[in-house]
């Protein structure tokens, strides 16, 4: 069998990995589109061997990026979440971690103009997913994006150059709303019965509590995982409330990869998945998420500025936990996930009922540009 060849790079961004593409070398219509990507990540195979997707939700992705002609935007892209032994290609949602990859694909192709002598660079890039504007600012290097550097961040090994992520006004990029339902919902399952919260910043979360579901929320991801009533519980949660938020029809739709769901609790002493023993004074929230049907091995990106919101918007679920509580200035919230601690910047507008900025620090590099070869 033959093969076509197209462009392509390959950008780790945070704990995200995926392929990086122009539009206008990919085909217009979307069943070619679609043919790209399956294959170039390998949607095919739960390993994903065939590709150069490596079998979990945070390397299952692509990004799409093309200049703007959107007055102040440097770049738009779209994301994709690509499937793990499906044949799903979802642009619903987005990924945080991956902005600023971004940015360094943008400083890297020349689609920003960069002053060699210059610390930073400012990139400006529109989200089509979840119609937002992201303020970056990507450390340079000669003209090119800078790898090294003494930042760390958890879940990754060694330090890297620091990138600066802000997104303005984040609230409701899916459902028109930050707060679509009401603060705090109850709903009911087949099982039992839940207060629950949904939040619709970067990307839509469902919120439920560790003790509702019979479990303390600092156990190991590995143990969690085995527990297939709990999973079973929460994905119908999820669909219910992908239901009742108007993001599905129906029970009966297959639900695609937002709303994600999180698992939350108060702060408290736990060990990391690498055993390292997290202190309750250097957390203001607990928290674990799903993606793809799965724990994520971190907390994504998108769920960190999320759970950073709903922890300072009044009457929700994360609020309720939280040890930092609401005010428009902006605060740092520390977020205790598998992996460690995450800092998140958020601020709410002046009169305390919305999300006006969240933000993230980031590490993100180049690790391969040629071609990508797909099957005819």
């Amino acid at each position: 069998m033959s093969q076509f060849s197209i462009p392509c790079a390959v950008y780790r961004g945070g704990t995200s990995r995926g392929l990086f593409l122009v539009k206008s070398d990919l085909p217009e219509d979307v069943q070619g589109q679609k043919k790209i990507f399956l294959n170039g990540i390998d949607a095919y195979n739960v390993s994903q061997i065939n590709g150069l997707g490596s079998g979990t939700s945070h390397t299952s992705k692509v990004c799409v990026i093309s200049p703007s002609s959107l007055e102040g935007v440097d770049v738009e892209y779209t994301f994709y979440q690509i499937g793990i032994g499906e044949e799903v290609m979802d642009d619903k949602g987005t990924c945080g971690n991956l902005m600023a990859a971004v940015g360094a694909f943008a400083v890297d192709e020349g689609l920003v103009e960069v002053n060699r002598s210059s610390e930073y660079v400012d990139v400006n890039v529109f989200n089509t997913n979840i119609k937002k504007l992201l303020h970056l600012k990507v450390p340079t290097v000669n003209g090119k994006a800078k790898v090294s550097g003494d930042y760390v961040m958890p879940g990754l090994h060694g330090t890297g150059a620091k990138f600066i992520v802000n997104i303005l006004f984040p609230g409701g990029g899916k459902t028109g709303k930050t707060l679509p339902v009401d603060v705090l919902y109850a709903m009911e399952t087949t099982s039992k019965a839940y207060e629950i919260s949904f939040i619709d910043v970067v990307n839509p979360f469902v919120y439920v509590a560790a003790d509702d579901l019979g479990i303390k929320g600092t156990e190991l991801n590995s143990e969690l995982s085995l527990n297939i009533a709990l999973l079973a519980e929460l994905e119908a949660i999820r669909s219910q409330m992908a239901v009742h938020s108007g993001m599905a029809t129906s029970l009966g739709e297959i639900v695609g990869s937002v709303p994600k769901i999180a698992i939350v609790t108060e702060p408290q002493d736990y060990v990391t998945s690498e055993g390292k023993v997290i202190k309750k004074k250097d957390v203001d929230i607990v928290a674990k998420m799903l993606s793809m049907g799965k724990f994520h091995r971190t907390y994504a990106g998108s769920g960190l500025y999320n759970l950073a919101a709903a922890a300072l918007l009044p009457g929700t679920l994360p609020n309720r936990f939280a040890t930092q509580k609401g005010s428009y200035h902006e605060q740092i919230i520390r977020i205790g996930h598998p992996e460690g601690v995450a800092e998140v910047r958020v601020s709410l507008t002046e009169d305390g009922t919305d999300v006006a900025s969240v933000g993230l620090d980031r590490t993100a590099r180049r690790i391969m540009k040629g071609n990508l070869y797909i099957p005819e």
